[in-house]
């Protein structure tokens, strides 16, 4: 049971309104602390790990994410009937539902993670850019808001090619058109509007300037509900397919110091703009010249967390959940310190020489590589099914070593020890990946994948 001094909250039950991998290391931050668990699950995910690992577990539909894990009255139903008095939603699915959050406090349910006004100001990217212009962070060349084609056609003139047409809402590459020419302007223009509605119910869009070649480096922050944040340093993640990260690592091989300080200071910056409460992330983009933009931020936990967990030692998820019990910040900037170098892939269920077809079966086998500053986070076990409805992502590889030399040496060696059989998977795509003369330089960018040809 969590019980901090001078809190007028106390938890000794939270709901965890997810599934797979990041469930499961949910559980595990709550055991630690003595917390109670419940699960929730499809019908699909009846044998899943979280489920037998949850102190408590509910069906709460089908098999589709519509109808059990975007259920909010199912979920909200059983937080009710089980006596949790908070729900962490983990990341993904409903973690950034501003909705699902003031039904939350609705039912006096504490949400770990921000308000919902907050999650709301910065899922609309355009006053996003706006609020953090004004702070002083830098933001990429761009527009603000345009509806009619005709107008964005001559702003973009202003702008210049390449540019980006991007989404207001949501995230995860959709909604987002490169345009390199004024003749492909009106149909990538059109296309962005119509699928950010089709996907996010709001077909809003603006423009960036497109920069090239760029690396795309996030830092990660706690901030309390008394206005103290702190800053854990930045990760890298420019390995990227169709805007899904693959590789991250910390500390970024293309980080100074120098660059390193400002960029945590814009961060924290960021944060005490919007009076940001509980673990948040701020991406930038960083050209080649070391200026860096701010790209957006994210209010929630990041599948890649755990990367940071390795160099500084600190529990982001224990953090999560202390924040919002009221605690406040123990942790201040000059106590913040990144250990050697840590990596992070991801093993996703696909098939990378069949253009990334997705991999479903029962896994025959199954063998975890272990060592010192070894961790796989995961939700898969012999015999496990993993089913056709979900994100392919299976598990993360992470390892920590005393350089960055050592941390790729580790990783090879892990994903070398690492077996799963029964399913196709991108473990030999990794290790083709950490080989590359690109990666090992650490000059890689963005665009390394559309450029990386495995052997």
């Amino acid at each position: 049971m969590l019980l901090l001094k001078g809190c007028n909250l106390l938890f000794s039950k939270i709901l965890i309104a997810n599934r797979g991998e990041i469930a499961v290391r949910i559980i595990r931050a709550c055991r630690e602390m003595g917390i109670s668990t419940v699960a929730v699950y499809s019908q699909a995910d009846r044998n899943a790990l979280h489920v037998s690992m949850a102190d408590e577990s509910y069906c709460i539909g089908g098999s589709q994410v519509a109808d059990s894990y975007l259920n909010m009255a199912a979920i909200l139903e059983v937080a009710v009937v089980s006596g949790a008095q908070a729900i962490h939603p983990g990341y993904g699915l409903l973690s950034e539902n501003a909705k699902f959050v003031s039904l939350c406090e609705q039912c006096n349910i504490e949400f770990i993670g921000p308000n919902a006004r907050m999650i709301e100001r910065l899922g609309d990217k355009d006053e996003a850019r706006k609020t953090m212009r004004a702070a002083g962070v830098p933001v990429t060349p761009g527009s603000d808001i345009i509806d009619d084609v005709n107008e964005a056609r001559e702003k973009a003139l202003e702008i210049g090619f390449p540019l980006l047409v991007k989404a207001r809402s949501g995230g995860g590459g959709r909604g987002i058109r490169r345009v390199d020419r004024i003749e492909d302007f009106d149909n990538a223009f059109l296309s962005a509007k119509a699928e950010a509605q089709s996907a996010f119910g709001d077909g809003a869009v603006y423009m960036e300037r497109f920069l090239h070649p760029v690396k795309h480096v996030e830092m990660q922050l706690l901030s309390d509900k008394y206005g103290n944040v702190v800053c854990l340093g930045e990760r890298e993640c420019s390995v990227q397919r169709k805007n899904q990260k693959l590789i991250e690592e910390s500390p970024s091989p293309a980080i100074t110091p120098e660059i390193r300080k400002q960029m945590m200071e814009a961060a924290v910056k960021a944060a005490k703009a919007v009076n940001y409460e509980n673990a948040g992330t701020v991406e930038f983009l960083l050209d080649s010249n070391k200026n860096f933009y701010f790209m957006e931020m994210n209010t929630r936990l990041q599948v890649e967390h755990a990367v940071t967990e390795m160099v500084t030692g600190l529990d982001v998820v224990q953090w999560q959940i202390r924040i919002a019990s009221g605690a406040r910040l123990t942790v201040t900037q000059d106590k913040v310190y990144m250990h050697g170098s840590a990596i992070e892939c991801r093993i996703n269920a696909e098939d990378p020489d069949r253009n990334f077809c997705p991999s479903c079966g029962t896994i025959e086998f199954l063998h975890v590589p272990g060592g010192p500053a070894v961790r796989f986070d995961t939700a898969i076990y012999q015999d496990y099914s993993i089913p056709p409805y979900y994100d392919s992502m299976i598990g993360k590889l992470i390892v920590q070593a005393r350089s960055r030399e050592l941390a790729i040496r580790k990783m090879k060696m892990a994903l070398s020890e690492l077996t799963i059989n029964g399913v196709k998977h991108n473990r030999d795509l990794h290790i083709d990946i950490l080989s590359d003369p690109s990666f090992v330089s650490g000059e890689y960018t963005t665009d390394f994948m559309v450029n990386f040809k495995k052997e």
